[in-house]
């Protein structure tokens, strides 16, 4: 792994680990040591990564300025001081303030370091090095989240403070190995007649980044729907939840660079996403079939992790090739807030998802699942075209420029 990129995954892997904890800890830290309620911790979540969500554009065009490194290391120091705010507050109001403090941090981060892996990375290479930093997120999140359910099993206030705590402290250090690693020159001025935030104006962009939104309906599946599924619709124990957590969860660790291998393009990227909804399909199919009955409780498991096999595939697929799109279909000097705007897409699925889910899998039940795996199958089969479309709208299609165009 070349020094850059393991940097880059160093400081990946130290705030995922407080992201695994804030995952597993922060609900009933809200309610039980804060004092407020589910549905108020609800609705002051959804209107903080709906702010993140819309944030992220200018603050990507703020790194694409004034240089992403400075502007990462400037947003790690902000998420860290929005975690630790967490500590002290003790009302509505100043807990809507902080959280939507982290969102915006959060989301304008994550443009921020796309850029900076932009400048560091040769375009060819991204990809990969995404996906090491994709093993390095899901194995923090992991050790996270064994920290956290440490707290969770002794349920004390001060246990949830030294975690939320260790959160924090990790994007400190998050925000000083960024900041050893080299500085990127900030992109030129734009053209007078170019506007400030170019990507609102690039509609191909949008339903790409929208395509997305939709394949990425794949992580609330997982986190809220499947939990959901397997206790109202099948016979398998509640134990099985946590089974294919772990399994997704190790599943991408140790598979996804190597999946990542070959996507180093335009065309390899639209194959690889319209590959994840044939699959993604297919482990819809299999979910669908677990909640068939005669099944007992084993053999319901047995179903849930074959399903769950082929949703780790596809996740994997998706997350590749959607990486190699974001960043192929972004002009060189405006990585940023084309970064900012693809990330949308996860605070839209997961705002967006669990009512949608919850509907159709909770809800509808087997025929759900059926329509669930033909907005995969749509979504990845129309990315080819839509991808294209934007690609020719820039002037000069990709296939046609140097690689060292992209940089």
């Amino acid at each position: 792994m070349p020094p850059r990129v393991r940097a880059l995954a160093a400081a990946q892997l130290v705030n995922s680990v407080g992201d695994g904890v804030y995952y597993v800890t922060s609900t009933l830290y809200f309610t039980r040591v804060v004092g407020l309620s589910p549905t108020r911790i609800g609705l002051a979540l959804t209107v903080a990564w709906a702010v993140g969500a819309v944030a992220g554009v200018p603050l990507g065009a703020v790194a694409d300025r004034r240089g992403p490194r400075g502007a990462s290391v400037v947003l790690a120091f902000g998420t860290a001081a929005a975690v630790l705010s967490f500590l002290v507050v003790r009302s509505y109001a100043a807990f809507l303030i902080a959280v939507v403090g982290y969102a915006v941090a959060q989301c304008g981060l994550a443009a921020a370091r796309q850029a900076l892996l932009a400048g560091l990375v040769e375009p060819g290479e991204r990809t990969g090095a995404l996906a090491r930093l994709q093993s390095a997120l899901n194995a923090g999140l992991a050790l996270g989240a064994g920290i956290g359910g440490l707290a969770l099993q002794h349920d004390t206030a001060t246990g949830y403070l030294v975690v939320l705590a260790l959160d924090g402290a990790g994007f400190v250090v998050c925000a000083l190995l960024l900041a050893r690693l080299p500085a990127i020159p900030p992109t030129p001025a734009r053209a007078a007649k170019e506007p400030r935030l170019a990507v609102l104006r690039d509609r191909p962009y949008a339903v790409v980044t929208l395509l997305n939104a939709v394949l990425l309906l794949r992580m609330p599946l997982l986190s809220v729907a499947l939990p959901l599924w397997i206790v109202t619709h099948t016979a398998a124990p509640g134990w099985s939840v946590s089974v294919l957590f772990v399994l997704n969860t190790l599943g991408v660790t140790a598979f996804q660079v190597r999946l990542a291998r070959g996507v180093d393009g335009l065309t390899p990227a639209v194959r690889t996403v319209r590959r994840s909804g044939v699959v993604l399909l297919a482990s819809c199919v299999v979910f669908a079939a677990s909640g068939t009955g005669g099944l007992g409780a084993w053999g319901a498991v047995a179903v849930l992790v074959a399903a769950s096999a082929l949703q780790l595939v596809g996740e994997m697929q998706q997350s590749a090739g959607s990486w190699q799109l974001a960043f192929s279909l972004a002009p060189a000097h405006q990585v940023g807030q084309y970064q900012g705007f693809f990330g949308t897409g996860v605070p839209l699925a997961r705002t967006v998802g669990p009512l949608v889910l919850t509907a159709l899998l909770v809800a509808w039940g087997v025929p759900g699942w059926l329509v669930l795996g033909a907005l995969f199958l749509g979504a990845g089969a129309a990315m080819g075209p839509v991808a294209h479309w934007a690609d020719t709208a820039r002037g000069t299609p990709t296939a046609a420029r140097p690689a060292a165009a992209a940089r």
